[in-house]
C-alpha cells in the first residue's frame, strides 16, 4: 500500500486513498467546518485514530470563516475557502494527517463561487506544483440532466489539469443544508427523486470518465440533517446496482465508480455499512458535528452560569475570567467534536487505517 506523506493530498496521492478505502472497504468521514476551531477538531480527531480524512467547506461555512462582518457576501464566501484551505496546508503536515479539501454542495447559483475558486487554485498550483483544494463539487441535481452533466463536464475539463477531482450529485438529496437541495420534501416519502436511477448513473460515466477524476454522490434516500428512526428508507442497493450495470455495459472492473454518501448524519449503522460495501469511500457527516460542538458549550454554560453573568461575583468577589475565557468553552467543544468523531472513524472502519508514513 503506498505511504504519503502528511498534508493536503491531490492527484496521485488523492486516487491512493479512495483506492486504499474501497479495496480496504472502509470509508473517510467527511466533516464540514466553518472555523478554525472546527478544523483543528477534525485534524486533531484524525491524528488521534490514525486516520486519513476529508475536510470540507459550504459557500456559507466560507462566509463565516471570514467573517459574516465582511460587506461583499460573495468575497467572503471565496476568501474564507481560500483562508480556511491555507490553514489546513500549514497544519495538516504538522499534526500528521493525509486530508484531501473539499468544497461540498454549489448549485447553479453557486458555479461562479466555484470558478472563482479555481482562480485561485490555478494560481496557487502556478506557484506550488499542487493545487489549493484537492476537489470541488457541483450539485446540479435540481437541473436537467443535460445540463447537469454539461456543466459538470466543462467544469471537470478546467479541474483536470491541476490534479484535482470533480464530486457531482445525481437525484436529490432530502433535507436542506445551506439552502442546498429539496428541503420541502417529505423525508419519509417514497420520492422517486430521492433514489438515483443506475441508468443515469451510466449516462454520467460515460460522459466524464475521459476527461477527468471524479465521484458521485447518488441518492438513494438519503437526507441532510437527523430525523426519527423509520422516516428515512436507505436503498444502498441502488448504489450496487449501479456499479453492476458500468461493469456491464463499460467493461470495467468492479466497482468503478467512487461513491460518496450524503446525509450521514444519524444513518443506521448497518446501512453505512452496507453502502460503504458497494464502493462508498466518502461520507459526509455535519448535523451530529454541529450538535456535539455545541453540546458542551451548552453544558460549560449550565454548569458555570453565574460565570456568564457576572466576571466577578457580587456576592463571593470570585473572578470568573478562567470561566469565561472563551478558549475554555471553545476547547470543551472540540473534545465534544473529537469524541463524537472517534465514533465516525470507527463505524467507517477508518481507524488506525491512515496512509501517512
Amino acid at each position: 500500500m503506498a505511504q504519503l506523506k502528511p498534508g493536503v493530498v491531490s492527484g496521485k496521492d488523492y486516487l491512493s486513498l479512495v483506492g486504499a478505502a474501497k479495496q480496504g472497504g472502509y470509508a473517510l468521514p467527511a466533516v464540514n467546518v466553518s472555523s478554525s476551531s472546527t478544523v483543528n477538531a477534525v485534524l486533531e480527531a484524525a491524528a488521534k485514530n490514525q486516520s486519513d480524512v476529508i475536510i470540507q467547506l459550504s459557500n456559507s461555512g466560507a462566509q463565516f470563516y471570514a467573517g459574516q462582518g465582511m460587506q461583499d457576501g460573495f468575497k467572503a464566501k471565496v476568501l474564507g475557502a481560500v483562508s480556511a484551505a491555507m490553514h489546513v496546508h500549514l497544519l495538516a503536515e504538522h499534526y500528521g494527517v493525509c486530508a484531501v479539501l473539499h468544497t461540498d454542495h454549489a448549485n447553479k447559483g453557486l458555479i461562479p463561487w466555484v470558478e472563482a475558486l479555481l482562480d485561485h487554485g490555478e494560481a496557487y498550483f502556478k506557484q506550488h506544483g499542487k493545487p489549493l483544494f484537492s476537489s470541488h463539487m457541483l450539485d446540479l441535481s435540481e437541473e436537467p440532466m443535460d445540463f447537469n452533466l454539461g456543466e459538470c463536464a466543462r467544469i471537470l475539463g478546467r479541474m483536470a489539469p491541476l490534479n484535482m477531482s470533480l464530486e457531482i450529485e445525481l437525484g436529490v438529496t432530502g433535507g436542506e443544508e445551506d439552502g442546498i437541495g429539496h428541503g420541502d420534501h417529505d423525508a419519509s416519502a417514497d420520492n422517486s427523486h430521492l433514489y438515483t436511477q443506475p441508468e443515469d448513473v451510466l449516462q454520467a460515466y460515460k460522459k466524464l470518465v475521459n476527461i477527468g477524476h471524479f465521484s458521485v454522490a447518488a441518492s438513494f434516500g438519503n437526507v441532510h440533517g437527523v430525523y426519527k428512526p423509520g422516516n428515512v428508507q436507505l436503498r444502498p442497493e441502488i448504489l450496487k446496482n449501479s456499479q453492476t450495470l458500468i461493469e456491464k455495459e463499460c467493461k470495467t472492473e468492479p466497482k468503478p465508480l467512487n461513491l460518496v454518501f450524503h446525509g450521514g448524519s444519524g444513518s443506521e449503522k448497518e446501512k453505512i455499512s452496507e453502502a460503504v460495501s458497494y464502493g462508498v469511500f466518502k461520507m459526509n457527516i455535519d448535523t451530529d458535528l454541529q450538535f456535539a460542538y455545541s453540546e458542551a458549550i451548552g453544558k460549560f454554560v449550565t454548569d458555570n452560569p453565574r460565570a456568564f453573568k457576572y466576571q466577578i461575583d457580587p456576592e463571593t468577589d470570585k473572578p470568573y475570567k478562567k470561566f469565561y475565557d472563551p478558549r475554555k468553552y471553545l476547547r470543551a467543544a472540540e473534545q465534544n467534536m473529537v469524541a463524537r468523531l472517534d465514533e465516525a472513524f470507527a463505524d467507517l472502519g477508518s481507524k488506525g487505517k491512515s496512509l501517512c508514513r
